[in-house]
C-alpha cells in the first residue's frame, strides 16, 4: 500500500485547519517577520513533544522533579500558565485545539503504522503548511475585502 493511502487523513485536515487559524491569528496581528520565524521552533517542540515515545518523556519530568526546588519551580510555573490560561482563555483554547489535533494525528499515524520519525515530519510539515494557509487565507480575504470596500463605494 503506498504512503498516500496510508495517511492518517481526517487527523491532518484537522491539524492544517487548527495550524491555519494560528496563522490566520499571526497575520491579523501584524506580527514582525522575527516573529514569524521563531514559531518554527516553536511547532518543531509541539510536534516532537507529542510524537516522541512516551519512555523519553518520563525521563526528562523525572530530571524536572529531582529536588524539592525543582518540583517547586514546577507547581509555581503551573500556577502561573494556570493564572495566564484564565486571563487570556481565546488563546488557550487556540493552543488546546492545536495541541489536541496532534495528539490525534499522533495516534492516528501509531495506529497506521508510522515510524515516529515519519509521523513527526509529516505533522512538523503539515503544521507549517497550516500556518502559511492561515496567513495567505487572511491576506486573500484581506484583500478580497479592501476590493470591494472600494468598489462599492
Amino acid at each position: 500500500m503506498s504512503i498516500v493511502k496510508k495517511l492518517p487523513w481526517i487527523s491532518l485536515v484537522l491539524v492544517i485547519l487548527s495550524y491555519s487559524a494560528l496563522g490566520w491569528v499571526l497575520a491579523e496581528s501584524r506580527v514582525p517577520g522575527f516573529v514569524w520565524l521563531i514559531f518554527v521552533p516553536i511547532v518543531l517542540f509541539v510536534v516532537g513533544s507529542f510524537t516522541s515515545p512516551l519512555s523519553s518523556v518520563t525521563k526528562y519530568s523525572n530530571i524536572l522533579f529531582r529536588s524539592n526546588t525543582r518540583t517547586f519551580a514546577v507547581a509555581v510555573l503551573g500556577a502561573f500558565l494556570f493564572f495566564a490560561m484564565l486571563a487570556w482563555f481565546q488563546l488557550f483554547l487556540d493552543c488546546l485545539l492545536i495541541v489536541s489535533a496532534a495528539i490525534l494525528a499522533r495516534i492516528d499515524f501509531q495506529v497506521s503504522g508510522f515510524t515516529e520519525w515519519q509521523a513527526f515530519w509529516i505533522t512538523f510539515a503539515i503544521s507549517l503548511i497550516g500556518i502559511a494557509c492561515g496567513a495567505a487565507m487572511h491576506q486573500v480575504f484581506l484583500h478580497y475585502i479592501s476590493l470591494h470596500v472600494f468598489v462599492d463605494t
